[in-house]
């Protein structure tokens, strides 16, 4: 009630979040917090100038996400909502600390798809890409923006938006092949873009040995494996070029590095699924099969057939 009475009155609304504030650790109290996040992200609106309620108001909107995802409790924000935070981010695009947990925020709901929609509605892409570029060696914020652009990518229309992210996602994946975290959630990305056919001819290549690249870098991490395999699968798909960079890579082959990746998650039936998704497109080009053939990969295929 004092929120509403006093809405234009920026030092209650402060008070408030703070109060607010000091009920997230208590686990009860989840189903009163959830009832004020309209007029948490309306106080946000209101006093867009603040950079503090900015950043405390969003803090404690990502502590009652996680207790809410720690509950299983769904919580679907409302394009007002989706709005109001997409005008924090367009008013304070230079604020690192503000856009990381923004972003934040964005990737933990953007799984739903009625929040996707909503992102979609409001036209949040071309911040993300915006965020990305300004902010390219911030690892947070990279995992976070890659994240919700693989939620939203797998049903977006509009493919020349879509486009525009292909060499910024690539960006990220360069700067931070080494964190496996943030690389995992680009070949996500990467795979959705590619499903998209949103790749230029002349990013076939290059594309490719990003993902090889991933997968030499971070062998270990079945889902980086399985969705760097996907995305390798559907560029194969698409292009010869991508085949023969498979297969003449100048760090080493990528069917010796298909090999690796079966012998550490052979007992995973999904990365062993996108491995031969990955197969199935290979074998549709006779050199690439000659390759294949000098390294024996046909034993290969009778232990996973045996095996599953």
């Amino acid at each position: 009630e004092i929120m509403q009475a006093f809405w234009d009155v920026e030092v209650v609304q402060a008070k408030a979040i703070q109060h607010l504030t000091s009920f997230v650790r208590d686990e009860s109290a989840l189903p009163y917090l959830l009832t004020f996040t309209e007029l948490i992200t309306f106080a946000m609106k209101t006093h867009a100038d603040s950079l503090k309620l900015q950043v405390d108001g969003c803090s404690l909107l990502l502590e009652i996400l996680s207790q809410a995802l720690e509950q299983d409790v769904v919580m679907a924000l409302d394009e007002n909502v989706i709005s109001s935070l997409l005008d924090t981010v367009r008013k304070h695009s230079e604020n690192e600390e503000l856009l990381s947990l923004i972003c934040t925020l964005l990737m933990m709901i953007s799984a739903s798809e009625v929040v996707a929609e909503n992102l979609r509605k409001v036209g949040v892409i071309p911040d993300l890409l915006s965020i990305l570029r300004n902010f390219l060696p911030n690892e947070k914020i990279c995992l976070s923006c890659c994240g919700v652009l693989w939620s939203l990518a797998v049903s977006e229309n509009n493919v020349a938006l879509l486009k525009s992210a292909v060499p910024v996602t690539s960006a990220v994946l360069q700067e931070h092949l080494q964190n496996g975290t943030v690389t995992e959630s680009a070949c996500s990305a990467l795979w959705a873009l590619s499903l998209q056919g949103c790749l230029t001819e002349h990013e076939y290549e290059p594309t490719t040995a990003l993902l090889l690249d991933a997968l030499r870098v971070n062998p270990e991490r079945p889902v980086l494996v399985k969705n760097a395999c996907l995305a390798l699968a559907s560029l194969l798909r698409l292009s010869e070029v991508s085949a023969l960079r498979l297969v003449t890579d100048s760090k080493g082959s990528g069917i010796n590095l298909i090999k690796d990746a079966y012998r550490l998650h052979f007992d995973d039936p999904e990365v062993v699924g996108s491995i031969c998704m990955l197969i199935n497109e290979m074998v549709q080009y006779d050199d690439v099969v000659l390759d294949m053939l000098s390294q024996k990969m046909e034993e290969l295929l009778f232990e996973i057939k045996s095996r599953f």
